[in-house]
């Protein structure tokens, strides 16, 4: 009598983005996208950005429902501390791409996750923020990424995730390589 396996399940249905590359192969327009969002100051440092509409498969699209995320500074900025400051934000975002890779490269290697946590550190120093040095760089100076991943795989199985991850996370490449950002005003 032979043992019965159970499926790997991390929720990410890897069916669907398979068909999607392949259905895009043939529609290589279809794979431009553009994704939006707006913020509006609040007061002081406060403001609220939000997400709702993006443009991709050749058509406008919607998210189920509109998001949004307060953005402020702490009080040691003098601030009133009404949601995360934008560096943060952008940690978040750099944590969420790269773990939800790691879900769908675990998915699609048949690799069962049980847990995975990614903690992210972003040295700064704020002379540059404040104009104090123009010599300072206003951003991060180095981004730190560490992964704690409870998963049935080996040691190199779980780097290999993790490698494949950032190979293709779209915040990963916005943060490591130059992108070119364009400001106007109405």
């Amino acid at each position: 009598m032979g043992t019965a396996t159970t499926p790997v399940d991390n929720g990410v249905n890897v069916q669907a983005l398979l068909d999607a590359r392949g259905a895009l192969a043939e529609a290589p327009q279809a794979a431009q996208f553009k994704w939006r969002a707006t913020c509006t100051w609040v007061k002081g440092t406060h403001s609220r950005s939000a997400v709702e509409g993006f443009f991709g498969l050749g058509e406008e699209q919607k998210h189920k429902t509109m998001f949004t995320f307060d953005a402020d500074h702490p009080e040691v900025f003098a601030s009133e501390d009404h949601g995360a400051t934008p560096v943060e934000l952008v940690l978040a975002g750099l944590a969420s791409c790269l773990t939800a890779g790691v879900a769908s490269v675990a998915q699609l290697r048949e690799i069962q996750l049980h847990s995975v946590k990614a903690t992210l550190e972003g040295n700064m120093d704020i002379q540059g923020i404040l104009g104090m040095d123009t010599d300072v760089r206003p951003g991060f100076d180095g981004i730190k990424v560490k992964f704690d991943i409870d998963a049935d795989a080996t040691p190199d199985e779980i780097r290999a995730l993790v490698a494949q991850s950032q190979k293709r996370s779209a915040v990963f490449d916005v943060i490591t390589n130059p992108t070119n950002v364009s400001v106007e005003v109405n």
